[in-house]
């Protein structure tokens, strides 16, 4: 994987990557070596660094077919384009914390991540283009893991390819750790850990689920964090990055999380809830997810950052009322 290097820039905007060949890829070309290590480039353009001189296998320029070794260093000296052709749009940030290789920011529900044909203004994207300009010189302006529309929480975003690099590294490696909030259906006994692969669903195409073949390895770990009388305030950790991961996860051991339009399933209101909590209950339109914690090694001095985010108001609320609801259903 790659080692990425602190960065040089000179006056063409350039950026020094660095890299080893795996032992394991001997005999390989050199170009599907390096596309393999730095995925975010495309492999026309990483082919083009080769020809240019600009990607050096064991500090010389080799052709991409040339055969490897094992264990050369690659030097990757990469010319800063821009890689992100969205809009900047002065639309309000939670920043969490800030210094020159990264951004921490408590994205809101509602916020589109990316943008695309349903969504090509007003996501997370054209504000985080506004914040810094610099970001539409790195792939995806800078984002290395998404949040769901509709679910709330911490977001980590590089603001240098040297960041990018290793913080896409620290993913692929699960070492960032990712721990979040959610409100499910059902009163829990205790925690556990879902092992289960995740795929496209085989008949509704917009969801996801558990399959048996031809799915992607997705791990959750959960554990209660509260009780309630119909329902349980649980704390998950992930061990992987799936599309709607907790919330498949969550419906599959049977406690879908509140609010959730795909993986809901029916409404349910528990016998004699409180008219508050009724009314909670019908007007919560969205999945009751939030990333509370976010922690990772800084991309330049290795140390650990740790930030955390309380829940958003809309979950705080809800669950006062299911407090409020199991106080009075104990009376």
């Amino acid at each position: 994987m790659p080692t990425p290097n602190t960065p040089e820039t000179d006056e063409n905007e350039r950026e020094l990557l660095e890299a080893a060949v795996p032992m394991e890829s001997a005999g390989r070309r050199f170009d599907q070596v390096l596309a393999e290590l730095f995925p975010d480039f495309s492999r026309s353009r990483l082919t083009e660094w080769v020809k240019s001189g600009d990607a050096l296998l064991d500090g010389r320029q080799v052709k991409p077919k040339e055969a490897v070794r094992g264990g050369e260093p690659i030097t990757l000296s990469v010319r800063l384009e821009t890689e992100t052709h969205a809009l900047p749009e002065a639309i309000a940030l939670e920043v969490l914390h800030e210094d020159e290789d990264v951004l921490v920011i408590n994205k809101p529900a509602g916020l589109v991540v990316h943008p695309g044909a349903g969504n090509p203004r007003g996501t997370l994207v054209n504000a985080l283009l506004h914040f810094d300009a610099r970001l539409a010189e790195l792939p995806r302006a800078g984002i290395v893991h998404r949040l769901d529309k509709d679910t709330s929480g911490l977001m980590v975003v590089a603001r240098t390819l040297r960041a990018h690099t290793s913080l896409v590294e620290q993913l692929s490696g699960r070492e960032v750790h990712r721990q979040y909030l959610a409100v499910v259906q059902g009163t829990m006994v205790a925690g556990n850990t879902v092992d289960a692969p995740i795929g496209r669903h085989p008949t509704d195409r917009v969801r996801m689920a558990v399959v048996k073949e031809g799915g992607r390895d997705a791990v959750t770990h959960y554990r209660v964090r509260e009780k309630f009388r119909a329902h349980t305030l649980v704390e998950c950790r992930l061990e992987t990055g799936r599309t709607h991961q907790i919330r498949v996860h969550m419906a599959y051991v049977r406690h879908p999380i509140v609010g959730d339009p795909l993986y809901g399933g029916a409404f349910r209101l528990p016998k004699g809830a409180t008219e508050a909590l009724v009314a909670r209950l019908q007007g919560f339109r969205r999945q009751a997810l939030h990333a509370e914690k976010l922690s990772f090694a800084h991309p330049a001095s290795g140390e650990t950052v740790t930030v955390s985010a309380p829940m958003p108001a809309d979950m705080q609320a809800l669950v006062l009322d299911l407090r409020e609801d199991t106080a009075a259903f104990k009376a």
